[in-house]
């Protein structure tokens, strides 16, 4: 493989990190606190002599004591009192990955995490309503993932019964762009919907990784976290949304879908996990400063890296497209099939700039070249 020098210049040195709001490790709530003395009726002493859990759900799945108000109300009352009614969610899609790797949180310990790379222009959407049997119906009804979300979301509300979902969604399968979490995230928040009940990103998240076993940041928006994928925390909260960019997202030559759950894991070495400190730190830099080329930087490193250990075809072709379109960099998604060049979206001649490289780009093999705008706050392509 050829050195690709200037993924590694910038106008900035790596900073350390910065604008870090981790959560502890452990930000389980406690127990609800028992309910005020006019709630104290014959019906409630009665109920929990039959039995009557006041705290059904795993602990990991509680945030904290007033992120769930009117859940923690449902697990008290009866199951009169959330009356449901017809939920709807949203979720966007993602373009992979800006960096993916091993990082150490405040303790020292390593955890597998990703910062996702939101596209608000395709979405999945979902309808939920209460039925009283106990069964979960989804349609289509191969979206097994997302049945097993409305389960969940069910349980963590303390609602007994089922009900019937649907979903509809513009995001393709199986190349990156997260449409089954897409379609988890949607699900949890159409339940809870249906039950007047906001969650939290946080709630969402660790849901979702119960509901998929590994799930992107999707529940966060446009917010930028640190994940861990599969445990469901952020292991660290960027204090903002990335700044401006285009995207000319592609898939790599011959690409495939891929099912992401049968990759194993990447073994990253000592030096690859020293590298991600660094690339964190970047990712949190530009961030702060609103940088797209930092962000370029730290991107196309993780990308590098990437390449050592699931190797896209063409991939030092499409960066030296990159390196002479003067791109912020390219960007991969990490298990799947898709390729980006990261633009600054304030950059002069840049619809001009674009349209030579995506020609460039279909010209040496590569297919579905699309445009996207991240956090572009009303321009149009």
């Amino acid at each position: 493989m050829r050195k690709v020098s200037w993924l590694r210049r910038s106008r900035f040195r790596p900073a350390g990190r910065c604008g870090t709001l981790t959560p502890p490790h452990d930000d389980r709530s406690r127990i609800p606190s028992r309910p005020a003395r006019s709630i104290k009726s014959r019906q409630y002493r009665n109920s929990l002599r039959a039995g009557v859990s006041r705290r059904r759900h795993p602990p990991p799945l509680r945030e904290s004591a007033g992120e769930m108000k009117m859940a923690g109300a449902g697990d008290l009352m009866s199951h009169e009192t959330l009356r449901p009614s017809m939920g709807t969610g949203a979720a966007i899609a993602h373009h992979g990955e800006l960096i993916q790797g091993v990082f150490k949180d405040d303790g020292g310990r390593l955890h597998r995490g990703l910062v996702t790379l939101p596209i608000a222009g395709l979405r999945s959407e979902a309808t939920f309503a209460k039925s009283d049997g106990n069964a979960v119906f989804v349609h289509p009804d191969h979206k097994v993932k997302a049945s097993a979300a409305a389960r969940l979301t069910l349980d963590f509300l303390n609602v007994a019964g089922g009900g019937e979902l649907s979903l509809q969604s513009s995001i393709p399968v199986g190349h990156g762009y997260g449409s089954s979490t897409a379609d988890v995230v949607a699900s949890i928040r159409a339940v809870a919907a249906a039950f007047k009940v906001q969650l939290r990103p946080s709630s969402i998240g660790r849901l979702a990784v119960a509901a998929e076993r590994a799930s992107d940041a999707i529940a966060f928006d446009d917010h930028a976290v640190l994940f861990a994928q599969r445990e469901g925390t952020v292991i660290e909260n960027f204090g903002g949304s990335l700044p401006p960019l285009l995207l000319v997202g592609f898939k790599a030559c011959g690409g495939v879908p891929v099912d992401t759950l049968q990759l194993p894991p990447a073994r990253y070495d000592s030096a690859e996990i020293q590298e991600f400190g660094v690339l964190r730190a970047l990712v949190a830099r530009a961030v702060r400063l609103q940088d797209p080329y930092l962000l370029g930087r730290a991107a196309s490193a993780s990308a590098l890296i990437s390449q050592r250990h699931l190797p896209k075809q063409g991939f030092d072709e499409i960066a030296e497209i990159a390196r002479r379109a003067g791109a912020c960099g390219v960007q991969v998604a990490h298990s799947g099939s898709l390729f980006g060049l990261i633009f600054d979206l304030f950059a002069s001649n840049l619809k001009r700039r674009a349209a030579l490289v995506a020609q460039q780009i279909r010209r040496a093999g590569f297919k579905d070249v699309e445009f996207h705008l991240v956090n572009a706050e009303g321009w149009t392509w």
